[in-house]
């Protein structure tokens, strides 16, 4: 054969391995409204940037046919490009192949590029399509489910791991996306569940369709295992494009830091208007935080789920930071079960990758009431008071309003190690709002009284007058400075800069135990 007819040998190869199963399946893919597999991949990456590995991996199965059936790559595209000119590695399954199912090879795909990215400090961005393991291999796709968990657990807190569902995720094939970092779904194809409903019907007897058990909102809004919310697959592999712009390559490098930013839309001195002067009034928090970070930088984490506490990624004069923030206008802001959880992940999160921390705080406590306690508001609570006492990033705290109990600790406070706390006129530090510790603290006061409700009235005044305000906290020094509202994004800005070569460390263990 000529050198010719070899290069003609290799064109007709990257041809056939580009169809995956053909254009008939091609088509219908096309016609579920779904992107291909290397669609998909064009979106993510930066043009021409892709540069694929294994195109021409075939399996290795001879059962139920199966060795009269092969198609070039084995139903998942592998390789590495850039994002913004940053290099990553991906992989995207193929659908068009056997349904985009796992076989032994299609792991060992998923396992190199893993391998790569850990070995290079790169992140791993995986795009879901499949319909689970190839029941034709038995127990060999079960195996590399399991050898893609291990790198999943070894690569977190190594190198950040984003997945995208773009299709079903059943069975076994959900703790990969569970593991990961972040999970983007998008709404109306993208389905996760470790039992379908057909199997929930006849075990438990419930009637439920892929939506309803699995869809992209339920994981958005109830269960909390998705993060992010797409109308449609160009915007789910934006977010991803843009979720990458705020993160290190690995967990040694800093994140980068844009040199062009704008300041916030508004003027800072509408921030000293925000605090309602009833403390019965709610206000929007996202407001304090676009009035703080850099123009249009916000990029909210599970912004569905738990609204009673914000998360999210932004800039701040264009250094990425992490906030974490209560949300007075749902539930007061209060600290319940989900709330705790979805801070706690994020908070590590951003302590694995070198993000520092903006903590902006109104929170009345933990939320009471028998359902939370009997189901371990102790112990959900418990991890974020212990991510914040790991986390050794910078970390710079605002109080803007209340901060009452139990809740004032947690919230990276002075005495968990925060590094710059500061504090509103506006807030309240104390051990519970004034009108409980009146009552209490004066029970009998009152009762005694000739008018018991106006002697709570005067003592209430005279109780908020001498302790309902932030001078106490910084009198002490657990508040380093009161500033106004106006002046906040300033001081963070200084404290970001200060603590930029920040250097902590933690006492020498294997892990800790964090109360799971």
């Amino acid at each position: 054969m000529s050198t010719a007819d070899k290069l003609a040998r290799l064109e007709e190869l990257r041809r056939e391995a580009r169809l995956g199963g053909g254009a008939e399946r091609i088509e219908q893919q096309h016609a579920r409204g779904k992107l291909t597999a290397r669609e998909r991949m064009e979106l993510l990456l930066d043009e021409d940037s892709f540069r694929e590995l294994d195109a021409f991996v075939t399996h290795r199965a001879s059962d139920f046919g199966l060795d009269e059936e092969r198609y070039l790559g084995d139903g998942v595209v592998t390789g590495h490009g850039t994002i913004d000119g940053r290099p990553v590695f991906a992989y995207s399954q193929d659908f068009t192949v056997f349904g985009g199912s796992l076989s032994e090879t299609h792991a060992e795909k998923i396992c190199k590029v893993m391998d790569l990215a850990m070995e290079n400090g790169m992140p791993v961005i995986g795009l879901s399509d499949s319909g689970g393991a190839r029941i034709q291999e038995g127990v060999v796709s079960l195996g590399g489910y399991a050898e893609i968990f291990l790198r999943n657990t070894l690569a977190s807190g190594v190198v950040p791991q984003i997945s995208l569902v773009l299709g079903p995720c059943a069975g076994g094939a959900v703790y990969s996306p569970a593991i990961t970092d972040f999970t983007i779904m998008v709404d109306g194809s993208s389905y996760m569940f470790v039992t379908g409903p057909n199997v929930v019907k006849t075990v438990t007897h419930e009637e439920v369709d892929f939506e309803g058990l699995g869809g992209a909102r339920i994981h958005n809004e109830r269960s909390g295992v998705a993060h992010f919310l797409a109308a449609g697959e160009p915007q789910a592999l934006e977010l991803a494009r843009r979720l990458t712009s705020y993160l290190p390559p690995n967990n040694i490098d800093l994140p980068p830091r844009l040199a062009d930013w704008d300041p916030p839309t508004s003027a800072p001195e509408t921030l000293d208007l925000l605090i309602p002067d009833s403390a019965q009034r709610s206000y929007d928090m996202h407001t304090a935080i676009v009035g703080i970070v850099d123009r249009e930088s916000f990029l909210e984490v599970h912004a569905h789920f738990a609204r009673n506490i914000i998360c999210g990624f932004a800039r701040i004069e264009g250094r990425s930071v992490g906030i974490v923030a209560q949300q007075p206008e749902v539930l007061a802001g209060v600290l319940d079960i989900d709330a705790s959880d979805k801070a706690a992940r994020f908070v590590r999160f951003c302590d694995c990758f070198n993000v520092p921390l903006v903590t902006l705080v109104d929170v009345p406590g933990f939320l009471p009431g028998v359902e939370q306690e009997h189901r371990g508001i102790i112990r959900h609570g418990a991890k974020l008071l212990y991510a914040y006492c790991e986390a050794t990033v910078p970390k710079v705290t605002v109080i803007t309003r209340k901060a009452y109990g139990g809740a004032y600790d947690v919230m990276s406070s002075k005495h968990i190690r925060g590094d710059f706390n500061f504090a509103w006129p506006t807030a309240e530090i104390a051990v519970m709002g004034v009108e409980g510790a009146v009552n209490i603290v004066f029970r009998d006061r009152i009762a005694a009284a000739r008018d018991p409700e106006a002697e709570r009235v005067a003592l209430i005044a005279e109780y908020e007058e001498r302790f309902a305000n932030p001078y106490i906290a910084a009198g002490r020094g657990y508040i380093d400075e009161v500033i106004r509202p106006a002046e906040t994004r300033e001081r963070i800005a200084s404290a970001l800069s200060v603590l930029e070569g920040k250097r902590q460390s933690l006492p020498a263990k294997k892990h800790g135990n964090i109360p799971l």
